[in-house]
């Protein structure tokens, strides 16, 4: 399956988001904010990016800025947030609203990134 980089600044988040995409047979790495998530980004080799838009630092808009600038410009970016209408329309592939269900999620990756979902999961 893939290799997919999720950026948010709340642990609970990232762990919840990770377990779900490894249990759907993905490799996931994580970042605390948008400053770690584009080295990370620069320095690997990712299938998608998921970040939450309100970060401190360098938020999404700031991180999908940078992807849609790089020579990997063509890598999928999922947007998470608590308030998804600042987020339309901004470059992002999907945006998701926070509280989402993981099922929806681990669906949007597999689609975007082409690949099929092992197994279901349960939200």
């Amino acid at each position: 399956m893939g290799t997919i980089l999720v950026i948010d600044d709340e642990k609970g988040i990232l762990g919840v988001i990770r377990e779900a995409l490894t249990r759907s047979g993905h490799d996931v790495e994580t970042a605390l904010d948008g400053i770690e998530g584009i080295q990370k980004f620069d320095d690997g080799s990712y299938d998608m990016v998921i970040t939450d838009l309100r970060m401190p630092g360098l938020d999404g808009k700031g991180v999908v800025d940078h992807i849609r600038a790089s020579d990997n410009s063509a890598v999928p970016v999922i947007g998470i947030s608590g308030t998804p209408w600042q987020i339309q329309n901004s470059g992002f592939d999907e945006v998701f609203a926070k509280p989402f269900s993981l099922q929806d999620l681990v669906e949007s990756v597999n689609k975007l990134t082409q690949f099929p979902l092992k197994t279901p999961m349960s939200a």
